[in-house]
């Protein structure tokens, strides 16, 4: 063990380190969360959006719960939600109008930090609670990440087809007058994907030049739900171009009178309180540093530097006056049964932990628990000496029993000394 320690007291120190980048990498202000949360300050993040509403004076609110439990009709709105269970039917149509560098993996919505293992996929109950909900006479709002389909994208009966990653800023115009593009005349973002939509549904927003829908309303029971197959729109930055930030704001209020609850909960967000969380939002570096200069003291506490110091002159004679004392007043007294007991507990005792036992179990049990770890020297020897325990009457017989009980000790650790 030893041996082994310095490796593991670097391994700790690394794992530590590691962590600690996690951490503060992860609680730099507005940069913690992911892209197009409303917590995200950063240029892909969604926060100037739900200002805006609120600032509007839409009812917003932010969903920390998952969707298994819905009441009332307030509008959903799902930025970059991840559904199990996604596919893509056409691969080729993907691999064709991907970015060479990016790969397929460009289809999956990012995580910031400690968001890669908390956030959650939106899953086949919660499908199915939401479109309930929606059916019910609730409104909305989706934004998938990517052009892959998904049970909620089948079950409204939409499609999306790639958009190529090498066209420019698309600018997207309504084809029609409606309420949800009310006061909009063009908008400009980055397209992910366009709409293949069903009979009934209503296009909102389309490709200027190719005419191919990028946003639009679908029926669904007495609700309604609006998909925008550009991710970007909903970014920060965007919302300062063009009509960008009244498209939001008339399809906002054409969808209902809310409230409009942002899911937070998929993204990583709970309503459970944790340092984890507090140090992701507001840092903890002092923290980090504390916890690591205690593991760094707490390591140098285990190990010992230069050669063991013998006792003091004092403590070694008062030890010894002890001992002598204690040893007469055993033999005036002829307490020899009384001392060889407490030689045989102390010893059984000792053993105990070895066997996996509680100090208090009796010698026959400890012996048989060395026995099932293997350890039978250790057995024979604990039952050899609580038998001759049993028979000593005077000194000689009491300082052989304490001899054998010290050759006994000695075998306990057969690697390390006696």
């Amino acid at each position: 063990m030893r041996d082994r320690f310095p490796l593991l007291v670097l391994g700790g120190l690394l794992l530590a380190g590691v962590l600690g980048a996690f951490l503060v990498r992860g609680a730099q202000r507005g940069g913690f969360a992911d892209p197009l949360s409303t917590f995200r300050a950063e240029p892909d993040g969604a926060r100037a959006l739900y200002l805006l509403a609120q600032e509007s004076g839409l009812p917003v609110t932010r969903n920390m719960a998952d969707l298994r439990l819905l009441s009332g009709h307030e509008a959903l709105v799902l930025l970059a939600v991840e559904v199990q269970d996604s596919h893509e039917e056409d691969p080729d149509q993907t691999r064709l109008a991907s970015d060479p560098d990016a790969g397929t993996d460009s289809e999956e919505a990012p995580h910031q930090g400690f968001n890669a293992l908390r956030a959650q996929q939106l899953e086949d109950e919660e499908v199915e609670r939401v479109l309930a909900h929606v059916r019910a006479g609730a409104s909305l709002v989706y934004v998938p990440w990517g052009s892959r389909e998904n049970a909620l994208l089948d079950a409204l009966g939409v499609k999306l087809d790639k958009a190529d990653v090498t066209l420019p800023m698309r600018t997207l115009v309504p084809p029609l007058p409606t309420p949800y593009t009310l006061g909009v005349e063009r908008v400009e973002a980055k397209v992910q994907a366009y709409l293949q939509l069903p009979e009934g549904a209503v296009t909102v927003l389309e490709d200027e030049r190719l005419g191919f829908p990028v946003a639009a309303v679908i029926p669904a029971g007495a609700g309604r739900v609006l998909v925008v197959g550009a991710p970007e729109l909903a970014m920060n930055p965007a919302l300062a171009r063009a009509d960008n930030a009244q498209f939001w704001l008339s399809a906002l209020g054409a969808l209902g009178p809310g409230p409009f609850a942002f899911d937070e909960f998929h993204h990583g967000f709970t309503n459970e309180r944790s340092i984890v969380d507090f140090a992701r939002r507001y840092g903890l570096h002092f923290a980090v540093a504390q916890l690591l200069l205690g593991i760094v003291l707490w390591a140098g506490a285990l190990k010992r530097f230069g050669r063991p110091q013998p006792p003091s002159e004092s403590m070694r004679v008062g030890a010894t006056d002890a001992l002598f004392a204690m040893s007469r007043l055993y033999r005036e007294g002829h307490h020899h049964a009384f001392a060889a007991g407490l030689i045989s507990r102390g010893l059984t005792q000792q053993l105990a932990p070895v066997a996996g036992l509680p100090s208090h179990s009796t010698a026959d049990a400890v012996a048989e628990g060395l026995r099932a770890r293997g350890r039978q020297d250790l057995a024979n020897g604990l039952l050899e000496v609580t038998h001759q325990s049993e028979a000593v009457q005077k000194d000689a017989d009491l300082q052989a029993l304490a001899t054998s009980a010290a050759h006994l000790r000695e075998r306990i650790h057969p690697a390390g000394t006696g």
